[in-house]
């Protein structure tokens, strides 16, 4: 009983509950990087706002930066146009399915939202077999082409049908030839300068100019190549049809019979690609021509070109790696508050690739590029490591910002042309950076304070193998080369070798020092250095199979080293290189710069580098001595391959047996022996438990998010089956994680460095350092001697490791206490370390190694982790933090559980279990955000804390009061006088049967009054249900009485004060229930007035009374419908009522009922005027 309570902690109160809640809470907060597969685009010049949609449906806006509203289309569509309203913050989106949306762009809690606005009709609008679209000139209609050949007109403010132009209507004056088929409609084009003009072109290359206004045919032109687009000359006069042969012609508007410039082929005679759209800007010089595609199928047929032509000089192929999908020019002509003048004055050129955006600045010399302040491509290189730093330090943060600006000085320095919307994020407290490995070498600094993603500056490792690095290459135009190519964007999929691949990163933000790890064992140390320099560069070979001299490696070879005379440009330039041998790809890495001591480790071992002497310190080989041939891929005989074999399936056998054994038979004994006492377990033991290994079923889904406590409590879970692993698993020998900590290992008296050493097996090498004194750092070395070896018995990979202090604190990174960016470690009282496998949270005391507690959580939930992070999570209203660890499962599950205890504290999913690829690029930061791959292109951002971010945009869109229509308002129909109809629910028609053997009952009453100050509601009712309606009377006699269903209806005209005919209206449609029509005077429309108020009122003092939780009998009901009644009467009686409209008098009903059932009504006539 001890024992139990020893291994478990105390139970959480409810101030841990509410604590939980003030520390842990998952929200998204924004997605950084380029959105996947784009398939349209939009620009609002007059609030300079970029739209953005994509296959799957997403939309996204961009302003200024810091501006970004999203949204997603229900259903499984894509996104095929889109069109701003400008100024009005609204847009129209064209969907795959032919639907049609609104959507506005609305302030919602102190931030702008991206809504759509629903239709009247509820659904959206579709219109069969869409097959282009495009918008008015006064952007008041949507022109919507179908295959079948009509022109459907579109109201946008209500996006509805306004009517078709039908293909016949539109072939009526055409060639025969033409009015055979003339094919699907292929573009619209509305005139600039009169709206009511539209070109509408066919497949076959037919185009119309329509007449809207008209509904006619103004003029017929013909072209003998198919059609591919249109577009107007800004005065309306001139345009322009491209077509699918890569020429493009020219079309006066009034002279049909013939262009007025022959079908141009820019880059023919022969054949060549479709232009697929085209604009035409006019300047102050020369006309400007854009277009995309176009090129020669036979040389250039592969290539994405969008083609710039200005004159007969200026002429530059922009070459793209990925697809064209569209463009658009930014025209200042088109801005707010524009000069209007008879030209364009393109100001930018924006080219949406499928894996990048590309702006050009139009109106510098050599149309150079515009560096992207959002929007990048992150994955220009696959990107295939990930690593997040806090709080940088302005002077390395101001070094990395100088070295980036030195390799953007090709650049255009204009400002960033997409400026729309406000930020309202304060600026922010720290500086934090992303740094992601890429497949091509290069390491990549991004601005990661804000919602923005930002690329910084980017460093390159293949010159340090010798290797030209093309990234940095700006190409300018070849005047021999034809056509005109030059390279734009950062995209680009191949790599020169993959072995250049980054695979681990580390970086020390205060010393300033980068180590990067590659495919092919090369671990580069990098210094930042302000100034541009050339060294020699020192490489340190280190053999980690140096004890195994029959040990063959099979895989790819080493990278050659080049370490003389390298000339390196300012920023990170590297000091030292580690070659591995074997050419392993790197598995783990740990820097501590203020020791200089980098490890870095692969699937054979580990090495400890000390790069201040550019020496090796300590190797080890990791692997199982049977496996040291299979190991390095060459082929095992058929003799010890059967051994193997037959070795492995009497090991399953012993197994299954002993898995089977009846639980009766030293239940717990068994399980108090296997627990605690040895740390260093043997297979055999290892495979009696049930601690690791595959769970034996799938993990149960756990809720959305809750605070859940840890593994252990008051009572013992329930554990699932598992399987034990094998200790003779070809990947145990991997090195999972390493860890630098000064910390007690001999001894509780005296601390010491040391480096914890984590395998895919479960087993932990602890050797304890000797670093030299600073005074003799560079002249002693450093010592590495083994201390102490775990081996855990689930044989389960040691993800991560961390020692806390008494105080539960983790120890601080290097050089953070002495730039009291931490408290210092308290070295007084015990440490612990806590190591994290895949399989379960455990805790041991130091240096005793005595388990304190533990967190099996395959066991309990059949989930295992995959990353792990030591967070600091603080509590927004005051200064309290805590350390906690922060885990993703490979569920999807973002979990945190407490490093004092191993409970657990928050379970939240955040990815499906299906993506493997966001699960295996996640990466947490020390404040409890992270980040992950969420497609190829983007990165998606989530916190775990409740501390305020600015990773969640925070914007406002200010919109002109009285631009955006108003909402409709729906038709007010022509006020009427309705009477109340009220009706009273006999007991029998309730189906209740214990109601009738009681004397009593309650009433339950609902009522819908009417507005008698407007008089325009159609009708007014008030059911009225009597639960003791069948009241006994006198049961001797045997008379029972039932209440009367009292119906009373009446319907009369609308009474209007401003019509001269109210009153003839009104005697006409006064309609009683008996079906009877009276004439009446001039005089009934103040009469009706007056009777209906009075029916409001006492209605609605029948209903108060009713509907009180009183029990009423018989006689009480009578008595209130007979007061009812005699409101009613009065126009239930046609004769009453025009004797009280002749008389100008108020007529009063009185109604009883007698104990046989008999209704008798006396009236009474009361004058008006008394």
């Amino acid at each position: 009983m001890l024992k139990f309570f020893k291994r478990h902690p105390p139970k959480e109160g409810e101030e841990r509950e509410r604590l939980k809640k003030e520390l842990f809470k998952f929200q998204k907060c924004v997605e950084h990087g380029f959105p996947t597969k784009p398939s349209a685009m939009a620009y609002d010049s007059k609030l300079q706002l970029l739209a953005i949609g994509t296959k799957s449906g997403v939309i996204r806006i961009f302003g200024t930066p810091g501006f970004e509203v999203s949204a997603t289309h229900e259903g499984d569509v894509s996104v095929t146009s889109i069109f701003f309203i400008p100024e009005e913050g609204r847009l129209i989106t064209a969907c795959s399915d032919s639907s049609l949306h609104l959507w506005e762009i609305n302030n919602r809690d102190g931030s702008s939202v991206l809504e759509e606005k629903e239709m009247d009709s509820g659904e959206a609008l579709k219109v069969k077999s869409m097959s282009t679209c495009s918008m008015s000139s006064d952007f008041s209609s949507l022109f919507v082409g179908t295959e079948s050949g009509n022109v459907h007109v579109i109201d946008v403010k209500t996006l509805t049908e306004t009517h078709v132009i039908n293909m016949d209507t539109i072939i009526q004056n055409v060639p025969e030839d033409f009015k055979v088929s003339p094919g699907a409609v292929e573009a619209t084009a509305s005139n600039p300068v009169n709206s009511d003009k539209v070109l509408i072109g066919f497949n076959r290359g037919l185009i119309v100019l329509w007449n809207t206004k008209d509904g006619a045919a103004e003029a017929t032109f013909n072209a003998t190549q198919q059609l591919e687009y249109l577009t107007w000359s800004r005065n309306g006069e001139e345009f322009i049809s491209a077509h699918n042969d890569g020429s493009y012609i020219t079309w006066e508007a009034k002279n049909s019979a013939e262009p007025k410039e022959q079908a141009l082929t820019p880059y023919g005679p022969f054949p060549c690609k479709a232009v697929n759209k085209l604009l035409w800007k006019m300047t102050k010089n020369e006309p400007m021509v854009v277009f995309s595609g176009g090129m020669p199928r036979a040389s250039y047929g592969d290539r994405h070109t969008v083609s710039i032509m200005q004159g007969g000089d200026n002429h530059v192929v922009a070459d793209l790696t990925s697809r064209v999908v569209d463009f658009i020019i930014i025209s200042r002509a088109d801005e707010k508050d524009a000069i209007e003048t008879d030209r364009d004055d393109p100001r930018a050129l924006v080219i949406l690739a499928e894996e990048e955006l590309v702006v050009l600045d139009l109106e510098s010399e050599g149309w150079p590029a515009i560096c992207l302040p959002y929007l990048n491509s992150v994955h220009s290189s696959a990107i295939t490591c990930a690593q997040h730093i806090s709080n940088v330090p302005e002077s390395l943060w101001q070094k990395i910002t100088d070295a980036g600006e030195n390799q953007n000085k090709n650049f255009s320095k204009a400002e960033w042309p997409i400026n729309g919307g406000r930020n309202l994020s304060s600026p922010p407290v720290t500086k934090d950076l992303l740094l992601t490995g890429h497949e091509d070498g290069t390491v990549r600094f991004w601005d990661a304070s804000t919602s923005s993603l930002r690329l910084m500056y980017k460093l390159s490792t293949c010159p340090v193998f010798g290797i030209r690095d093309t990234t940095l290459d700006t190409q300018s135009p070849d005047e021999e080369e034809w056509p005109p190519f030059r390279k734009v964007g950062t995209f680009d999929p191949f790599s020169d070798d993959p072995r250049l691949a980054i695979q681990k990163l580390a970086l020390c933000a205060l010393s300033e020092t980068l180590v990067a790890a590659g495919s092919a064992g090369q671990v580069l140390i990098f210094n930042m250095e302000r100034q541009e320099r050339e060294q020699d560069l020192k490489e340190v070979k280190v053999n980690v199979m140096a004890d195994h001299e029959g040990f063959v490696w099979k895989g790819h070879e080493a990278l050659s080293c080049k370490i003389d005379g390298l000339k390196h440009a300012a920023g990170f330039q590297p000091t030292c290189i580690m070659q591995l041998n074997p050419p392993a790809a790197c598995t783990a890495l740990a820097l501590h710069s203020e020791w200089q001591l980098v490890a870095a480790g692969t699937g054979q071992g580990f090495a400890l580098l000390d790069y201040a002497q550019k020496k090796e310190v300590a190797t080890r080989c990791t692997l199982n001595p049977n496996d040291l041939t299979g190991t390095s891929d060459s082929a095992m005989s058929r003799r010890k391959s059967l051994k193997k074999s037959l070795r492995e399936s009497f090991r399953r056998l012993r197994r299954r047996r002993s898995e089977k054994r009846p639980k009766e038979e030293k239940p717990k004994k068994d399980t108090e022996k296997a627990e605690p006492g040895n740390i260093e377990e043997t297979p055999a033991a290892a495979a009696a438990t049930s601690e690791g290994g595959a769970a034996a079923a799938a993990a149960s889904p756990a809720p959305a998010e809750t605070p859940a406590s840890g593994g252990s409590g008051d009572c013992k879970p329930e554990e699932r089956q598992v399987e034990a692993r094998s200790a003779d698993d070809s990947l145990a020998s991997m090195v999972r994680s390493l860890y630098f900590a000064d910390t007690f290992i001999v001894n509780g008296a005296s601390h010491s460095p040391s480096l914890w050493v984590g395998t895919n097996g479960g087993h932990i090498f602890v050797y304890s350092l000797q670093v030299p004194a600073s005074d003799k750092r560079t002249s002693d070395y450093v010592s590495c001697l083994l201390a102490k070896e775990i081996r855990l018995k689930h044989h389960a990979p040691v993800l991560s490791m961390a020692i806390v202090d008494c105080k539960n604190n983790v120890l601080p990174d290097a050089f953070e206490v002495i730039n009291e960016r931490a408290k210092a470690p308290d070295m007084e009282g015990q440490h612990s370390i806590i190591i994290c496998s895949e399989e379960q949270l455990k805790a041991f005391t130091l240096p005793a190694l005595k388990p304190r507690w533990k967190n099996k959580i395959t066991a309990i939930d059949g989930a295992r982790l995959r990353k792990i992070q030591f967070v600091n999570f603080r509590r927004a209203s005051d200064n309290y933090n805590e350390f906690d660890i922060g885990c993703l499962t490979n569920t999807g599950e973002l979990r945190v559980y407490s490093v004092s205890t191993l409970r657990r504290q928050l379970t939240s999913s955040a990815l499906r279990k299906e993506d493997i690829n966001g699960i295996a690029s996640f990466v947490f930061t020390k404040e409890g955000q992270g980040f992950y791959l969420q497609s190829p292109s983007e990165f998606a951002r989530v916190t775990l804390s409740t501390s305020a971010t600015l990773a969640t945009p925070k914007c406002e869109l200010e919109l002109a009061e009285g631009l955006r229509p108003p909402p409709p308002q729906p038709e007010e129909p022509e006020p009427a006088v309705d009477t109340p109809a009220v009706e009273v629910t006999p007991a029998s028609e309730t189906g209740s049967q214990e109601q009738e053997q009681d004397g009593t009952g309650e009433a339950d009453v609902t009522v819908t009054s009417a507005d008698d100050s407007r008089m325009d509601q159609s009708a007014m009712s008030a059911d009225i249900t009597v639960d003791s309606v069948r009241d006994i009377i006198a049961e001797n006699d045997g008379t029972i009485i039932t209440s009367v269903r009292t119906i009373t209806q009446t319907t009369t005209s609308s009474v209007t004060e401003a019509s001269a005919t109210a009153a003839q209206d009104a005697q006409e449609a006064v309609t009683v229930i008996n079906g009877v029509k009276e004439d009446a005077e001039d005089t009934v429309t103040d009469v009706l007035r007056e009777t209906q108020h009075e029916v409001t009122t006492r209605t609605s003092e029948f209903v108060t009374r009713t509907s009180e939780k009183t029990v009423h009998s018989g006689e009480e009901v009578i008595k209130q419908l007979s007061e009812m009644k005699m409101t009613t009467a009065i126009i239930e009686d046609p004769s009453l009522l025009k004797q009280k409209v002749l008389d100008s008098s108020f007529t009063t009903t009185t109604t009883t009922t007698n104990a046989d059932g008999e209704v008798t009504t006396t009236t009474t006539t009361t004058n008006g005027t008394e």
